[in-house]
């Protein structure tokens, strides 16, 4: 995406999301008039999307957006400036729905509560909860973090989930917060927390782009499926039916896969690490039969 514009700083999202609220209406009609999408991107969220060497935003999730945009082009019959804006846990569904953001091509997961708030895409990835620990730590079950503190993002569905493990476990978890995963990520390799609750695929990313990679170890547990998507505005039926078909058509050519392989199968920058992740069971059966469905 050579044409993508990353607006960083607050005055510079400040202006979009005044110039977005003035041109009120359904998402594909404010892209139309402004000849213009605005994408939410993560900065940490490997490999969904991130900043590589040079602070440039890349990934899985970016890749997919590449195609959306390709197809409103042709839909519109006109080029538009692709506007990168950098959103985090906390703000990117405010970010929708002021119209700051069009579409977040992100790492986020679909759920009935952010539902009422948001529309999804079909689903592009089926992760679930996981624990990272210092190896040193020699924790070898969610059993063995009571009483200790553990970190969450901010803003992320691991915030609940840590909460109902916490409840139902009994373990008496002393829960902080970070701001982001990056953040999240150095409380724990500095050992301010015991372990990070997140999705598994996000920790298996920040583990591997880690300088001691090793020196890290998941915790074993076993937690409900959860699915991700691209988001958007809940208002715009019309938006989601162009994204769907745009994912589901590339589901069916086997592009998709291909996409897949390239972020999750093979070396990524910037330091060519393979995650090697390979499609679950989950997801395959989403690619084959596109679907929205979330169970909770």
């Amino acid at each position: 995406m050579s044409r993508l514009r990353v607006l960083c700083s607050a005055t510079a999202i400040a202006a979009f999301a005044f110039t977005a609220t003035a041109h009120a209406g359904p998402t594909l009609d404010r892209i139309k008039s402004n000849k213009a999408i605005s994408i939410g991107y993560r900065e940490a969220s490997i490999p969904f999307s991130y900043l590589e060497t040079g602070q440039k935003p890349v990934g899985f999730s970016l890749d997919l957006c590449a195609d959306i945009v390709n197809r409103l082009e042709s839909d519109l019959g006109t080029k538009l400036a692709v506007n990168l804006v950098p959103v985090n846990s906390s703000n990117r569904i405010p970010l929708i729905q002021n119209g700051t953001v069009d579409i977040e091509c992100g790492g986020t997961s679909s759920s009935k509560k952010r539902l009422e708030q948001v529309m999804f895409s079909v689903s592009t990835f089926a992760s679930q909860s996981a624990w990272l620990a210092l190896s040193a730590s020699g924790l070898k079950s969610p059993a063995a973090l009571k009483g200790k503190v553990v970190v969450v993002t901010q803003g992320s569905n691991a915030v609940g989930v840590a909460q109902e493990i916490s409840r139902k476990e009994k373990l008496d978890l002393n829960i902080a917060q970070a701001k982001d995963h990056a953040e999240s990520f150095l409380m724990l390799t500095s050992g301010r927390a015991a372990a990070f609750l997140e999705d598994d695929i996000l920790l298996a990313g920040l583990k591997a782009q880690y300088a001691k990679p090793e020196t890290l170890a998941f915790i074993p547990s076993q937690y409900p499926k959860v699915y991700y998507g691209l988001m958007f505005s809940k208002d715009d039926p019309e938006f989601k039916k162009t994204v769907d078909g745009v994912l589901s058509g590339m589901m069916a050519s086997g592009k998709f896969t291909k996409v897949y392989d390239k972020w999750f199968m093979s070396p990524i920058p910037p330091k060519n690490i393979n995650l090697n992740f390979p499609m679950s069971a989950a997801l395959k059966e989403r690619v084959a039969h596109p679907s929205d469905v979330v169970d909770y």
